[in-house]
């Protein structure tokens, strides 16, 4: 259906925009220039007269109501004047915008124009009977069905007058296809609106005509808008109602059903659904009724001639002899019996079966559902036993497959899929399980046993729901697993592969059923084979089992935690057993064992290569021996039939084997395998050719398989040698090429496919009777089409190597192998074999077999195209060079006779390999080409011929492609530009879609032929030659197959992709485009619309701004409801595309409903990726900061409700619904949140869940949201989303604990995990409410409950698995800190350990799960360990966790390490059973086989050996006794529990027996890349390794030469890729590394050098690396330091300093002084680099003053000489610093002198025995630090260095003489008062010059003769600062009278002269306060003091520190 215009009645489509209803009324100034259009040349006109009429479109919806019921009568009369245009005629695109004006004006304005509009317009359509005037009428016509669709309810009384006029036009119109098809499209809009009101009369005229069109008519298009009207009259009006009116539309329908169209096919089932579904009654009979005519007016339409009885109007009569009549009611089976009638008469023509089947689509989707499903079990009878084993379609196979075929349509795509809800499909299924196949065999003789086609009907059914249902369905699995094994025992083989199939179906969705289904097929075989010479029909039965048997197997790799290995080695115990004894056995019996052994294998061969991989030389003996060379021709033909058929049924058997080997194990096929195989077939092609042809009909007791003779089994083996050989050349090596073409395979492909002789025998009638009625090979129906190849399919051809066909003709498949062989072996094709083509393409019997002549045709032309994919190298398979001049001239003879073909499909191939031919035959073969093609498009006028040419140019520019094609592009530009125009539907179209091929494969070299591209295709757009409404009838019948539009709106795609950006700048081609692209999306076709779509999509992605994106929003919403799918899936993609740029604004723009939408799309939908993406997108973007809104959302999706018919639900599905809850806290739980939301918890009967798929995707998407979310809250504790979560866990909870007691098993394995992320991220949050208890503890009784059914019986190993994780987490969050508290979790926890450390021969238990696979056990086994293991990692933390570890520590450490064992044994040993060979006798299955479990156990393995290490790891801090002998594999596990801890650890030399398997397991996952979470897992997979490379634990094992370097090299990646984090764990690791180095710690002289050193140099270097990383500078000076550096990359520059300077000491003495360099030059980068100031230096300062003190003192004195110099070198660059710093050229400049100071002060204090006392470097720095003192922002930290310098203690050499440098200098300083001192520093040196005093207290002299110079300094300073010095200078003197300097201060008083002493005392006195008052009690004159001088408080607090 065509988008309404009501979508647009505010913007003109996506460019326009909206109406501002608040302006003045426009002025209506469009009117066209009549004059001016006619002025224009002809072939311009109708472009001017279409932009003219969509400019006024624009205009008229860009009005508001005011201004259109102004304007209103002058836009009437524009659209009149170009309704009445003769030339240019109206076209389909002008009509239909005249319309969509019409049609807004009226309902948006005034209607009161509305009855003259009419009656204009009805004024054309009556004006006279001239044919001229068709168009004007034809466009009239449209226009009032318009009017009447938008206003016919308000124009009822002119209904009559306009339905007369319309009818009569039809008459006139007889030559005029579109005008005929308009006027019954006008009928039909005309009845819907008029509805009820409509005169019966009338009605019934338009009955008749409508009738007569539908049946009779030729236009396609003109018998679908018939059948349209009649459903119309038939919905709208209650007239046609009657049995009567029933049966002559039922005649009317099956006419039309025979059309070739599938239009009006499926009008017409639509129209005879819309009469049935108005018929139904519930009742159980129907009913008869009478219903009296409406009196009419008499003389009305008395002249009309009638057709039947019922169709014209009565006459008037008395009421007396009134004639009632019977009202049509039919029951729901009466319908079902009515559409079954006609559909199986033998007349009846396979179109017509197509019709009837969408009929029945159509009345099953339009009755209520509630009915459908209440009727399924009638429904399913009906199609069952009236349809598929009606006689008339079962005698017939083609017949029988389609209607089988018709009926999975019926009941899997529409009832299914669209009807039945989830429930709805548990209740089909049990009823397909109950009422069918329940019944065979007969079990009661009141019920019938089904037939083979009812069995086959109901096992595909069952099958689909089964696989649509999934984990739900396994409620109904023991019913249905009894009803399959039944069902397998039936005789028929049909039968058996589809109940094979649905078993496998069953089996993948319910894999707890695998081994009792694959025990039970087993056991059957096993017994009906020992049957078998009994003669009763064992061998069917065996043969059915085998397959059950088979298929259960191949479900095993798919399902690896249930699988059994016994089974499978039992299965080829049995099939090696049999295949030995049936040499034996009698013939038939031999034939059946041979058949069961082959189907065992070929079953066993899809466990794939780790199961089959040790069996290859068993199975390639097996296989040679069953396909062994032929004897001779002679030889062959003595055996008899059956002793013939017999080998001939072997060889196909052990061929399919070979078959499903070559499928499933691909990389088995070796070079040797690949030649072996090769033989093998070259053998069964020999035997072929050795048997005799037998023409007569074979005695069926000759035959081996009754239904099967010797020529079909020779057709099966062929078949099966052509598949084998396909598989081998697509995927075998590519050096066995050369074998299969040495073979007689060509020959063989070559005569099954294009020999004309060839004609099976099956077939020899079908052909006498075809030859001279043939029409076409795509409409043979006898199941063989003549050999035609099944690799073409319409348009379609399958890719090469494709998939198998569907097509069950042997002889097609047969074809289709032939052909892939071909294509696999063409690069060595002969010019001979070419030549045998030609022959047989022309021998003359396939003249007389037209049939046989098509299907080789098209055999022949899909070999070239194939062989020429190959050449070009666009398959699997070698390519090779076709370049030889004979080759190239007849495959370009032959491509071009196909590509004139009258058949379309084979011109398609024909051109398509002519463009590959091109490609690979180079220039100046192309050049020549092109030209020829262009010279034939010229000179040949068949259209068939121009249309193939012009596509060939298109291919071959396609192809060809670059600069080659190029060259000739303005020459196919121009061709296909004139043949565009052609008047001929396939050649136009053809050449626009040829257009479009050259416009993509050019890109921009095409920008230059865009506009006139697109004005040509605006003209095609809109030419009624280029359209179904085209007068002429073979053109519009041709639109209907091929529509042009379609075509069209491609090529205006490929022209928005050539443009690209370039749109933005050209506005002329933009807005040609966007008024074409607003065309598709109102135009009535899906794929036009679904085209449109796409170029909205590019015109988004190019051009945003001018594309509206309110409007492209609203227009995705409504694509995306739709019933197409591929419509739905572009809006989704679309969506999704938006959403990727700004999704909130989608949403905001998309409005409310939108989200409802989408969930509600994705249930229709479940797998529509588009919608998926867009979810995930939407909460990746917004989980952050909507985070209340996505909790809310994911529990409204899960609990959400959506109205479903009224059903009954079977017990089992309700008991499974709801599970049996055994504890009553689950109950009380449970019962809470029914109260409080009971309809989302408890929907009720009438509405169901949405379905379990988009439930899973919900709860997915809230793991995700939790996960981000936790995420976040790792960063920042205060994270909002954070808060959110937290206040909102309750509900998080409550949603987890739904869906892990729900019974889909995917829901409850996600709903677990969710608890388990709830409890590792909040699980020791305390509650905000209550601090003193946990937030989560009001939750224990729910996360409890929601555990008690995962250890059920009934679960699973995942649902168990999972469980297991949320007890471990439980318990080590916290939450329950006593022991006895913990319950039955730690119970279930104990217990699960108990199982694992119990014997071998007890088999893992959790709870009361049990009857685990290996695998199974497995996995619960990891999870049980991994859960204990994540208990003692967390018992670091919580100390309660030493009373659940203890009792359990000493089992669980031997499990550990025999898990991470195995673990190390599956990853690094090679492929065990690696070798081709049959197993030990002493080996066990686990043994044989590990191979096969390799993959999935790993991934168990994987999941936890980080924990199992971390846990190992912190047991060795804890006890590393009892570590150390369980490592070395010392003493039981008693002993090893028993031991006490050791006091004392010695190293070893060599590794602990268990190190090298740790540290093998780390490495190869750091080398590994671990996943998503990349960093992460590295920097936990790091931390594990830094934990067990201890001494203790590795010995000397890391230092080993190939170790240690393949570690190194790791570390080296990870420190140049990985971030902070990981840094920092290498530089521990590196640093441990380096000091516990065998060779660390050594007196190592300069000669002294090892290899060791090389090691040592590696480690450094990584730490080297590391800060290189951090600080890019420290490498390349001129690099360019970092602006800032994070809190981390601080740590690392502090851990990775001191490492270096920890490690320095452990090298050798020669290679310290490289070392040190490097060092000291790391430091003064750090500390010349602006960022390091601020945070790097406060950190790594004491780290430098720790190293300098270390290389000065430690070492022997012979290094003092290297020492030496590098102190004065670092002394040097910091002074050099200091300079650059004290410039101030950077905001961090003073920062970086005040800590230079720092550093130069460390250097000279710490550094005096590496400084020489004469130094003249030292005395350059203490003068630039004497210099900072007056240096404002230095001078204190200066002052402070001089004062640690000058009180340096004890002094050496080189600190006296720094003393003796500064002592002097300082004095000066504080005596003079001129001295500038901008920061009063002088305090600070005062107090420094006191306690320079004071360290000469013991030596009396030195303190006399120093306190001689500093006290007069002291007081003089005082004295020329005033009085607010005297309390500094109090407290130094009072300092200098203390302690051991009494006396000496003393007598140094008393040689002062009066005066000095009286000044002294004043000093003392005043200051007193400020320096020593708080001492001696002298404080309240000091303050009393301070207060007078108005001094404040702070100051003398101030005074006093300085002091």
């Amino acid at each position: 259906m065509s988008r309404s215009t009501e979508s647009f009645s505010n913007t003109n489509g996506i460019h326009g925009s909206t109406p501002n209803e608040g302006q003045a009324p426009k002025t209506f100034k469009i009117e066209l220039d009549v004059p001016k259009l006619h002025s224009l040349p002809s072939e311009q006109q109708n472009l001017y007269l279409l932009t003219f009429t969509l400019g006024l479109e624009k205009q008229v919806f860009s009005l508001s109501h005011d201004e259109i019921c102004l304007q209103q009568p002058h836009i009437t009369k524009q659209l009149l004047q170009i309704v009445q245009l003769v030339a240019p005629v109206p076209t389909r695109v002008i009509r239909n915008s005249l319309g969509k004006c019409w049609s807004y004006m009226l309902e948006k304005g005034d209607r009161k124009p509305l009855y003259e509009s009419i009656n204009q317009l009805l004024g054309i359509i009556s004006a006279g009977k001239n044919e001229k005037e068709l168009h004007s009428r034809h466009a009239a016509v449209y226009c009032l069905g318009e009017v009447y669709k938008a206003a016919g309810d308000s124009a009822i009384t002119l209904s009559e007058v306009s339905c007369s006029s319309l009818l009569r036009l039809v008459k006139l119109a007889q030559n005029h296809v579109g005008l005929r098809a308009a006027i019954y499209r006008a009928l039909e809009k005309s009845v819907g609106s008029v509805q009820g009101s409509l005169d019966e009369g009338t009605a019934r005229e338009i009955w008749k005509t409508a009738r007569t069109a539908a049946s009779g008519d030729k236009a396609a298009l003109v018998q679908a808008n018939a059948c349209r009207c009649l459903e119309r009259l038939i919905s709208s009006t209650s007239n046609f109602g009657a049995a009567n009116d029933f049966e002559a539309l039922k005649t009317t329908i099956w006419k039309t059903c025979d059309s070739p169209s599938a239009i009006p096919r499926r009008a017409a089932a639509s129209c005879l659904a819309a009469m049935l579904v108005k018929g139904y009654s519930d009742s159980a009979v129907s009913m008869l009724k009478a219903k009296p005519k409406k009196s009419k007016k008499s003389g009305k339409n008395q002249g009309a001639p009638l057709d039947d009885a019922d169709d014209g109007p009565s006459r008037p009569e008395s009421p007396a002899t009134k004639r009632s009549v019977v009202k049509l009611e039919l029951t729901f089976a009466a319908i079902l019996a009515q559409l079954s009638s006609y559909y199986v008469r033998s007349s009846t023509s396979n179109r017509a079966r197509a019709a009837i089947t969408h009929c029945y689509v159509q009345v099953l989707q339009r009755l209520d559902h509630s009915v459908v499903q209440a009727s399924y079990g009638q429904l399913v009878e009906h199609l069952f036993s009236e349809l598929l084993s009606n006689s008339s379609i079962s005698y017939d196979r083609y017949r029988l497959l389609l209607t089988r075929k018709y009926v999975q349509k019926i009941l899997t795509n529409c009832v299914s899929s669209q009807i039945l809800a989830e429930s709805g499909r548990l209740s089909a299924a049990k009823t397909l399980i109950n009422d069918v196949l329940k019944n065979y065999p007969q079990a009661v003789k009141e019920t019938a046993e089904p037939s083979k086609q009812v069995l086959v009907g109901a096992l595909t059914a069952l099958a689909s729901l089964i696989e649509s249902l999934g984990s739900v369905f396994s409620s109904l699995g023991d019913a249905c697993q009894d009803a399959l094994v039944q069902v397998l025992r039936h005789p028929s083989y049909t039968v058996q592969i589809s109940a094979a199939y649905c078993l496998r179906a069953f089996v993948l969705a319910c894999p707890q059923h695998l081994i009792h289904c694959a025990s039970i097929c087993m056991n059957n075989a096993t017994r009906e084979l020992a049957h078998l010479p009994t003669g009763r029909q064992s061998h069917r039965r065996c043969v059915g089992f085998a397959n059950g048997l088979a298929a259960v197997l191949s479900v095993s790799p798919l399902q690896p935690l249930y699988g059994s290995l016994e089974i499978s080695s039992r299965a080829l115990s049995i099939a090696t057993e049999l295949l030995k004894s049936s040499g034996r056995s009698e013939l038939r019996v031999s034939s059946t064992q041979v058949q069961v052994a082959w189907i065992l294998i070929g079953g066993l061969m899809s466990m794939g290569p780790d199961f089959v991989k040790i069996h290859v030389s068993q199975l390639l003996l097996l296989w040679r021996n069953a396909l062994p060379k032929p004897l001779t021709k002679e030889n062959t033909a003595q055996r008899d039939l059956a002793e013939l058929s017999y080998l001939t049924h072997v060889r196909e058997c052990a061929l399919g084997s070979i078959l499903s080997f070559l499928e499933s194990n691909q990389r088995l096929v070796t070079l040797d395998v690949s030649i072996r195989i090769a033989a093998l077939l070259q053998n069964t092609t020999d035997f072929l050719e050795t048997v005799p042809v037998r023409k007569k009909d074979e005695d069926a007791s000759t035959r081996i398989i009754p239904s099967l003779q010797l020529a079909d089994l020779i057709v099966m083996v062929r078949r099966r040698v052509l598949q084998c050989y396909t598989q081998l050349m697509n995927f075998g090596p590519a050096s066995g090429a050369d074998t299969l073409g040495d073979s007689k395979l060509l020959n063989l492909a070559v005569a099954l496919f294009a020999d004309p002789m060839y004609a099976p025998s099956s077939l020899e009638s079908s052909i006498a009777n075809s030859t001279a009625n043939f029409e076409s090979i795509w409409d043979i129906a006898d199941n063989g089409g003549f050999g035609i190849t099944g690799l073409v399919h319409g348009q379609n051809i399958r890719a090469l190597p494709g998939e198998e066909t569907t097509v069950d003709s042997n002889d097609r498949r047969s074809a289709d192998n032939c052909l892939e062989d071909i294509d696999g072996t063409s690069p060595k094709v002969q010019e001979f074999v070419l030549e045998q083509l030609t022959t047989h393409l022309s021998a003359g019997t396939l003249q007389r077999t037209p049939g046989r002549r098509a299907a080789v045709t098209v055999n022949t032309a899909m070999a070239l195209l194939g062989a020429l994919k190959v050449a070009a190298g666009e398959t699997r398979a070698e390519s090779g060079d076709l370049k030889h001049p004979a080759v190239e001239r007849t495959l370009e003879a032959l491509l071009r006779t196909f590509a004139i073909d009258p058949d379309q499909h084979v011109r398609h191939i024909g051109y398509e390999g002519l463009g590959r031919l091109c490609n690979t035959s180079g220039n100046a073969f192309t050049t020549n080409e092109v030209n020829l093609l262009i010279d034939l498009i010229v000179s040949n006028r068949d259209p068939n011929a121009r249309a193939g040419y012009a596509m060939a140019l298109g291919s071959i520019h396609s192809n060809v492609g670059g600069m080659a094609a190029g060259l000739h592009l303005r020459k196919i530009h121009g061709v296909l530009l004139s043949l565009c125009g052609d008047p001929h539907p396939v050649v136009h179209c053809c050449a626009i879609a040829a257009l479009s091929q050259v416009a993509e494969s050019s890109g921009l070299a095409f920008s230059g032929y865009v506009s006139s591209t697109l004005g040509l295709l605006a003209q095609a757009w809109s030419s009624d030659t280029h359209n179904e409404e085209s007068a002429s009838l073979g053109t519009s019948n041709t639109e209907i197959e091929r529509p042009t539009p379609l075509v069209v709106a491609r090529a205006i795609n490929s022209m928005i992709n050539v443009l690209g950006p370039d749109l933005q700048d050209n506005s002329k081609a933009r807005e040609l485009i966007v008024s074409l692209v607003n065309q598709f999306d109102r135009d009535e076709s899906l794929t036009v619309q679904a085209e449109g779509l796409r170029c909205w999509e590019h015109m988004n992605l190019y051009d945003p701004g001018h594309v509206s994106l309110e409007v492209y929003v609203k227009l995705l919403q409504k694509d995306l409801r739709s019933s197409d799918g591929l419509t739905s899936a572009i809006a989704a993609d679309g969506l999704y595309n938006l959403a990727r740029r700004n999704v909130q604004l989608v949403f905001q723009v998309a409005g409310e409903g939108f989200e409802e939408q989408i969930w509600l799309t994705l249930n229709d939908q479940p797998d529509l990726d588009g919608i998926r993406n867009l979810v995930e997108t939407w909460l990746s973007q917004t989980s952050l900061t909507d985070a209340p809104q996505w909790i809310l959302r994911i529990q409204q999706v899960l609990t959400k409700c959506i109205a479903k018919q009224t059903e009954m639900v079977p017990q089992s599905a309700k008991a499974a619904a709801e599970p049996e809850l055994q504890d009553e806290e689950v109950a009380g739980f449970a019962t809470n949140e029914t109260k409080e939301n009971g309809a989302a918890v408890a929907p009720e009967p009438s509405q169901e869940l949405l379905q379990w798929q988009v439930r899973v995707f919900a709860l997915q998407c809230l793991s995700n949201f939790v996960a981000i979310v936790g995420k976040d809250l790792d960063l920042d504790s205060e994270s909002i989303a954070g808060q959110v979560l937290q206040s909102k866990v309750g509900d998080v909870i409550r949603m987890a604990f739904h869906a892990s007691t729900s019974s889909v098993v995917e829901l409850r394995v996600g709903g677990l995990k969710l608890i388990n992320q709830v409890l590792k991220i909040f699980g020791s949050t305390p509650d905000p409410d209550f601090s003193e208890a946990l937030l989560l503890e009001q939750y224990q009784a729910q996360v409890s409950s929601a555990l008690t059914p995962a250890f059920n019986s009934d679960s699973s190993p995942e649902l168990a698995s999972a469980a297991v994780n949320v007890c471990a987490t439980f318990i080590a969050t916290g939450m329950v800190t006593d022991i006895d508290r913990m319950g039955r979790i730690l119970k279930l926890l104990v217990g699960a350990l108990d199982s694992i450390n119990a014997t071998e021969s007890q088999e893992t238990a959790v709870g009361d799960l049990r009857g685990l696979s290996p695998n199974a056990q497995t996995m619960v086994r990891m999870a049980v360990l991994s859960a204990w293991a994540e208990l003692q990692i967390a018992r670091a933390d919580h100390g309660y966790l030493d009373k659940v570890l203890e009792p359990h520590v000493g089992k669980l450490l031997p499990l550990w390490m025999s898990s991470l064992q195995e673990f190390a044994r599956l990853r690094f040993e090679p492929d065990i059973s690696n070798h081709s060979g049959p197993p030990g006798s002493d080996e066990s299955l686990e043994a044989v086989y590990a191979a096969l479990n390799r993959q999935p156990l790993l991934k168990f393995y994987q999941d936890a050996w980080l924990g199992l290490v971390n846990a190992i790891a912190s047991l060795i801090e804890q006890d590393p006794q009892m570590v150390f002998d369980a490592l070395d594999g010392k003493g039981t596990v008693s002993q090893v529990n028993g031991s006490g801890p050791r006091t004392n650890i010695n190293y070893r030399d060599a590794p602990v027996a268990f190190f090298m398997v740790l540290f093998g397991i780390v490495i190869e996952a750091l080398v590994t890349r671990p996943g998503d979470d990349e960093s992460r897992e590295i920097l936990k997979i790091l931390s594990a390794l830094k934990r067990i490379l201890l001494p203790s634990v590795a010995g000397n094992a890391i230092f080993q030469d190939s170790v240690f370097a393949e570690t190194l090299e790791i570390f080296d990646r990870l420190a140049l890729t990985e971030g902070l984090a990981v840094q920092t764990v290498l530089v521990d690791i590196a640093k441990t590394l380096s000091i516990t180095h065998p060779s660390a710690g050594g007196e190592n002289t300069a000669t002294d050098l090892t290899e060791d050193v090389d090691q040592l140099f590696a480690l450094a270097k990584i730490i080297m690396l590391v800060m290189t990383n951090a600080l890019p500078n420290i490498a390349e000076a001129k690099a360019a330091p970092r602006d800032t550096l994070a809190d981390d990359a601080v740590a690392l520059i502090r851990s990775g300093f001191e490492a270096l300077v920890d490690i320095s000491t452990i090298f050798p003495s020669i290679i310290k002084t490289d070392l040190y360099a490097s060092i000291l030059h790391i430091f003064s980068t750090v500390l010349r680099t602006p960022a390091c100031q601020a945070s790097v230096v406060a950190q790594v300062l004491p780290i430098f003053r720790r190293f300098i003190l270390k290389i000065s003192t430690d070492g022997p004195r012979s290094h003092s000489s290297t020492i030496a110099p590098q102190v004065t070198t670092c002394l040097h660059q910091l002074l050099a610093i200091l300079g650059i710093a004290q410039r101030r050229e950077h905001e961090s400049s003073l920062v970086c002198a005040r800590n230079t100071l720092l550093a130069i002060s460390v250097v000279v204090s710490t550094a005096s025995d590496a400084l020489g006392a004469d130094e003249a470097l030292v005395f350059a720095a203490l003068e630039a630090t004497l210099d900072c003192v007056q240096d404002l922002g230095l001078a204190k930290v200066a002052a402070g260095c001089l004062r640690s310098l000058l009180l340096t203690s004890p002094k050496k050499a080189t600190d006296e003489a720094v003393a003796r440098f500064l002592f002097p200098r300082l004095i000066i300083f504080v005596l003079d008062p001129d001295e500038p001192d901008p920061e009063d520093s002088r305090a600070l040196i005062a107090s420094g010059l006191t306690g320079f005093v004071a360290l000469y207290a013991d030596e009396a002299e030195k303190a006399a003769a120093a306190m001689s110079l500093v006290l007069p300094a002291l007081l003089r300073s005082a004295k020329g600062g005033g009085r607010k010095s005297y309390g500094d200078t109090a407290a130094r003197i009072v300092e200098l009278a203390t302690g051991g300097l009494v006396p000496v201060f003393r007598g140094l008083v008393a040689g002062m002269d009066a005066e000095m002493r009286g000044f002294m005392e004043e000093v003392i006195r005043e200051g007193g306060a400020g320096g020593g008052g708080r001492g001696r009690g002298g404080g309240g004159r000091g303050q009393g003091a301070a207060e007078g001088d108005g001094e404040p408080s702070i100051a003398l607090k101030f005074d006093f520190g300085g002091g």
